[in-house]
């Protein structure tokens, strides 16, 4: 939540259940899978030994991690190192997402219905009658202009009363339970806030750019929009 950059840890294994395949620290930096982005994958390393991580979860609000083979046990003490290339991958669609959806509510109002990031592409969904393509292309061109202007990008916690002052903080359709009391907000600089729990970069040129490639129409006020990557850094 304050360090997306965190590739490296030391913790406790505090808990170990279904015969070594779930293990619980009292601490992690690996990302669970939600928010439609996906988990991270890596190691827990005890005395040299590996277990790969194939699958993390929050599960009644703790961090599960799911290892390859059992062996880990409670009181253990441990490394975790997370797969940097699938966090980076997924850090730099993650605010490349923000950027195309603080543009396209800016310009339509439209809330976002759904999104899920992938290694070869990311969808968002958006509550919106119909994309105009030209519009689209214009999207795609100012999204690549913030991204080259190089712009931070801030992670900050607010109180729920203070985050929900800003003007569109919210921009997923169903928003955030009222149980959330305190929501990390991610500033694009001069540009756009967000509440989002997803991982994400510190300046806009680590993106490259991006390229829209595909739209689909799921339905009554229901679009699908794709993008992928271009270049890095």
């Amino acid at each position: 939540m304050d360090d997306c950059y965190l590739k490296e840890f030391e913790a406790d294994v505090t808990s170990v259940s279904d015969n070594g395949k779930y293990i619980v620290l009292d601490k992690s930096a690996f990302y669970p899978n939600s928010g439609g982005q996906p988990n991270d994958t890596g190691v827990i390393i005890r005395n040299g030994e590996a277990f790969n991580v194939v699958f993390v979860a929050k599960v009644d609000g703790i961090i599960s991690h799911e290892v390859d083979r059992p062996g880990l046990k409670t009181g253990d003490k441990v490394v975790g190192k997370i797969d940097w290339d699938r966090r980076y991958l997924f850090m730099r669609y993650h605010t490349a997402s923000h950027i195309l959806s603080g543009l396209i509510n800016r310009e339509t109002g439209a809330e976002i219905t759904g999104n899920q990031i992938a290694a070869d592409k990311t969808r968002i969904d958006f509550d919106v009658e119909h994309f105009d393509k030209d519009m689209l292309k214009e999207y795609e061109k100012k999204a690549n202009e913030i991204i080259n202007e190089g712009r931070d990008v801030i992670l900050k916690m607010l109180p729920r009363e203070e985050a929900i002052k800003i003007p569109s903080i919210f921009k997923l359709a169903k928003g955030f339970p009222d149980a959330i009391k305190v929501l990390r907000v991610v500033e694009i600089e001069n540009f756009d806030q967000q509440a989002c729990g997803g991982t994400h970069l510190k300046n806009t040129k680590e993106i490259g750019g991006i390229e829209i490639t595909k739209t689909e129409n799921k339905g009554k006020s229901n679009r699908r929009l794709y993008f992928v990557l271009k270049g890095g850094v």
